[in-house]
């Protein structure tokens, strides 16, 4: 069952989702943001500013999850003006961005984040990832942009959204198992086999 807002609340009291913002913020200090926070059945992530990397094409060199090679990915400058912070994605390109938020998820949900519209109409398609059930720490994000023009990222604001989806515990967790992207930090967290 999709868990509600009084639900995500309670929850994120003891610990599933810090920092917490009880409410979707739409303005901050009378400017519009690309809301985050609690909504009715989901809460929007932040994107955190401490890091964006971009894939870049390096003539010779094929990209392997199974011996991934760092080069690939090239580190994109914060900017800011008088609109916030924001990362550059460039046309039709691939780029790994981390929530701001740290999740704990309880052994009985599986979180699943989904893009926002606001992006989605900008042609700025988030990947589907889940957080499985005993997953915990700061989700590495994948953004495409399919546009022909480069795209604006907004750090410190709505990126995602989570829905939590409670079911029968499970017999075997994403800690019990010690799932490899466990604990990731506040960096992006590169494929891993």
């Amino acid at each position: 069952m999709i868990k509600n807002d009084n639900w995500i609340s309670q929850m994120a009291q003891k610990g599933m989702i810090s920092p917490f913002e009880p409410q979707l913020v739409r303005r901050v200090e009378g400017a519009p943001v690309i809301s985050y926070g609690l909504s009715s059945f989901g809460y929007d992530l932040r994107l955190s500013p401490s890091e964006f990397r971009i894939f870049r094409h390096i003539p010779g060199t094929v990209v392997d999850p199974k011996h991934f090679n760092p080069a690939n990915l090239e580190p994109a400058a914060l900017h800011d003006d008088e609109n916030g912070s924001y990362f550059i994605l460039p046309a039709h390109t691939y780029g790994l961005g981390v929530a701001l938020e740290r999740l704990e998820v309880p052994e009985n949900v599986t979180v699943i984040c989904i893009g926002k519209s606001t992006y989605a109409r900008i042609g700025l398609i988030a990947n589907l990832t889940p957080a499985e059930a005993g997953w915990r720490g700061h989700l590495t994000l994948e953004f495409s942009n399919s546009s022909s023009a480069d795209c604006r990222i907004y750090a410190n604001e709505g990126i995602v959204q989570l829905l939590f989806l409670e079911g029968a515990p499970c017999a075997v967790s994403y800690e019990t198992r010690r799932g490899k992207y466990q604990d990731q930090s506040e960096r992006v967290t590169l494929a891993r086999v």
